[in-house]
């Protein structure tokens, strides 16, 4: 992060305070933490006040983003548990397995037309970038407990995992594309060194680290406070692992985190001096609170490195695919994976429309545009406008939809007949928080 160097930093903290300030006030409003980072990114980038810049080089940004991106994969994981899946879970069930695969090809098809100047790879790479969600941009949608939990746990956990997920296909679309770093390597290298080898060493890293966590809480070496300093170091040997051996750092990240959540779940710590407070042991914290306030100033950083300068380079191609991108690419998709499974209308238009994009795209679309890539500048475009859309849109509606969505189901709910789907029982309990820093006020 440069601009004006020390300037740059006090603009980054003040905008942080300021907000932190209101935080609560505003957290029932259309007015998000997004919404306020990006447009302040926007304000102090070099399209508006030229405060905050790439004049150092966009390493120290991407060192960032890339920190953000982890802490979330890493604590996502670690905190989806499998009855999210099984029990009630028929909900992300589908919107992972069936419709997070017709948004990459929806995103994919749809860029044929606009993008001309694209190769066949990098115009799969659009789709595969704008796939993932972020519950953070929505959090009122999730959050609010007027939408039946059924709903909310379905999009929290959809947005927990469909980010790890698109990773795969991240990184061998880009062995595939000539010129990229992964393309030395070739598919076979990438799917070798990405997938199996980084999927591996965060198995490894994730569990081992679980159970010496569980081992030294048992023997009361470790305290509350270490616990969760301890996560941080987890999250980020598991990335450095990948990174050291060419793999991908984000992949084991995420698989390290359920591998870590899961051996705090099932191995017995017998803790001599609990907490107390129940299902959460506050051990994610730290991580969770330090993930979502890197992920705000990325959002800032955003806003000032790639949306300001995007913004003046608009095309309506780019505008048209953004719009489709968060109607057409979600809404279709959601429409197909839900089909058969009784849930009504108004609940697949919620569910369809509560897709927000965020980190995820942010960090993927900046990976490949450090690749130099032909095509680079349109994909980063894309990217940009699309993720601010998503910001304004889906903040700004979530409040007024959560309501209006809420109160249809009350009066369904309280309708004589079939029951309906919406109100079956899910597990409570989960260890995922929507929206990280942006949870509902107590």
């Amino acid at each position: 992060m440069s601009g004006t160097g020390a300037g740059a930093v006090l603009a980054v903290a003040g905008v942080t305070a300021v907000y932190a300030l209101g935080s609560r006030r505003l957290s029932s409003t259309p007015v998000s933490s997004a919404l306020v980072f990006t447009g302040c990114g926007v304000l102090l980038g070099p399209a508006v006040l030229g405060v905050v810049g790439t004049g150092g080089g966009a390493a120290p940004i991407t060192a960032l983003l890339e920190a953000a991106l982890t802490l979330v994969l890493f604590t996502d994981a670690m905190t989806v548990r499998r009855r999210d899946l099984t029990r009630g879970g028929f909900l992300p069930r589908r919107l992972l397995g069936i419709g997070l695969l017709l948004s990459i090809a929806a995103g994919w098809l749809l860029a044929v037309p606009l993008f001309p100047g694209l190769t066949v790879w990098e115009l799969a790479l659009v789709g595969v970038i704008l796939a993932p969600t972020d519950a953070a941009l929505g959090k009122t949608a999730i959050s609010d407990p007027r939408v039946p939990p059924l709903v909310r746990q379905g999009l929290n956990v959809e947005s927990g995992l469909n980010d790890g997920m698109v990773l795969p296909f991240f990184v061998v679309l880009l062995a595939a594309v000539p010129g990229t770093s992964y393309a030395d390597e070739g598919v076979a290298g990438t799917f070798w060194r990405s997938l199996l080898l980084s999927t591996a060493l965060g198995l490894l890293a994730g569990g081992v680290a679980g159970r010496l966590l569980q081992a030294a809480r048992s023997r009361g070496w470790i305290t509350r406070e270490w616990r969760q300093v301890y996560v941080l170091a987890v999250a980020a040997a598991s990335y450095e692992l990948a990174v050291v051996t060419h793999g991908s750092g984000f992949i084991a990240a995420w698989v390290a985190g359920f591998a870590f959540g899961h051996a705090l779940r099932n191995v017995p710590a017998h803790d001599p001096a609990p907490d107390g407070d129940g299902d959460r042991d506050g051990t994610a914290d730290l991580a969770e609170h330090l993930g979502g306030l890197l992920a705000s100033v990325s959002l800032l950083l955003f806003g000032a490195v790639l949306l300001g300068p995007a913004l003046r380079h608009l095309t309506w191609q780019t505008v048209l695919y953004a719009l489709l991108s968060l109607t057409v690419v979600r809404l279709l998709p959601v429409a197909l994976a839900l089909l058969g499974s009784g849930l009504r209308a108004p609940t697949v238009l919620y569910v369809g429309w509560f897709g927000p994009r965020g980190l995820a795209s942010v960090v993927l679309g900046l990976l490949v545009a450090e690749e130099h890539l032909a095509g680079t500048e349109t994909i980063g475009r894309v990217v940009a406008v699309t993720v601010a859309l998503s910001v304004l849109l889906h903040g700004a509606t979530a409040p007024a939809l959560a309501g209006a969505y809420g109160a249809w189901y009350r009066r369904a709910a309280g309708r004589p007949g079939t029951p309906l789907r919406e109100a079956a029982p899910v597990p409570e309990g989960t260890g995922r928080r929507p929206g990280r820093l942006d949870g509902p006020a107590p």
